[in-house]
């Protein structure tokens, strides 16, 4: 074997293990991309309400079931929201579902987020930016806020059929909350409704509330029955579930028990179940379920399939709920996966 030879087969080998460590390299990289723990941040406005506690308990199942690390946060404020990105930062955190405590912190958050390589997906409200215009351009996933609160509508004009009340002589509590739009176009859903089939608009009166709770919806629906005491039967609604009861609680302090005042709630909450669990009927007669596990274990996979393999969730994801009252409370939440 000549020299000449022997120096080309070596320069060969040379070659062909060069090309073999070079395709190693490229074959180990995605590897080594599976092989780096998922990490998703699911951040909550309010972390005291059952609705916020269930989405984070299913997106906990998600995070079992695929094996990636859920990282739990509230922020109940602005500056609470911006430190929690700055947390799941540090913590290299790839992706993010989030519930704003305010929409209109959208520019705020999609800059921040961006910086910090986070994707970012929203759940319940809608970001929008400095003009009020909705960002398309984030995911989201929300509830049709309209159509429930539509629901909402029918199940009450059903409460006054079955009663046998005149429309016309019916007052409306519309406990308020406007600051946020899906609060807001879920009590004009279900105003427009009663509209239609008859309630004179003048018979409908708003009961702003500062906050979106049981307190503050008590305190706007006293002013609203005192100042208003020609009417004997009334009907009442609002954003939440929270926002019904205090009407329904201000009726009971004025004497207007379940025959002279019904209401119906949004959400399936912790406080509903407990009304419907008491012996003694109340007004408050239904509420419109909503799913927590599309919210929350959807949610939270739809970010995992981001992440692994690149498949950017649907730009926008719309839920509808269920009415649910004493009689089918237990088959309702059953289908609901609670």
């Amino acid at each position: 074997m000549s020299a000449e030879f022997k120096l080309a087969r070596r320069r060969l080998q040379q070659g062909l293990l060069g090309s073999l460590i070079g395709l190693a390299g490229v074959l180990s990289a995605p590897l080594a991309l599976a092989a780096e723990e998922v990490k998703i941040g699911f951040v909550i406005k309010q972390p005291d309400e059952s609705w916020f506690q269930d989405e984070w308990r299913f997106a906990e199942m998600a995070a079992k079931e695929k094996g990636f690390k859920l990282v739990k946060i509230a922020a109940q404020d602005g500056d609470k929201l911006l430190a929690a990105i700055d947390n799941l930062a540090a913590q290299r955190v790839q992706g993010m579902v989030v519930c704003v405590p305010d929409v209109k912190l959208g520019p705020a958050l999609v800059a921040r987020a961006r910086q910090a390589g986070l994707k970012l997906l929203t759940v319940d409200d809608r970001l929008v930016n400095g003009a009020g215009a909705v960002m398309e351009a984030v995911p989201h996933v929300g509830i049709s806020a309209k159509g429930i609160g539509e629901q909402v509508g029918e199940a009450l004009l059903a409460e006054v059929k079955k009663r046998g009340w005149k429309l016309a002589e019916v007052g409306a509590i519309r406990v308020t909350y406007d600051q946020l739009a899906t609060s807001k176009e879920r009590t004009d859903g279900a105003s427009a409704v009663l509209i239609k089939a008859g309630l004179p608009a003048a018979n409908i009166f708003n009961a702003p509330m500062p906050k979106a709770d049981t307190e503050n919806a008590f305190n706007a629906s006293s002013s609203v029955l005192t100042q208003k005491p020609q009417f004997k039967q009334w009907i009442a609604f609002g954003p939440n579930d929270e926002a019904v009861l205090g009407a329904v609680r201000a009726g009971e302090g004025k004497g207007l028990r379940a025959d002279r005042l019904v209401g119906v709630g949004i959400g399936g909450s912790a406080a509903a179940m407990n009304e419907f669990a008491k012996s003694e009927l109340t007004g408050f007669a239904s509420t419109v379920m909503i799913s927590p596990r599309r919210h929350g274990y959807d949610t939270a996979l739809a970010m995992y399939q981001w992440i692994v393999e690149g498949r950017a969730p649907a730009p926008l994801t719309l839920t509808s709920g269920e009415v649910a009252d004493r009689g089918n409370v237990k088959q309702v939440r059953a289908r609901l996966g609670l």
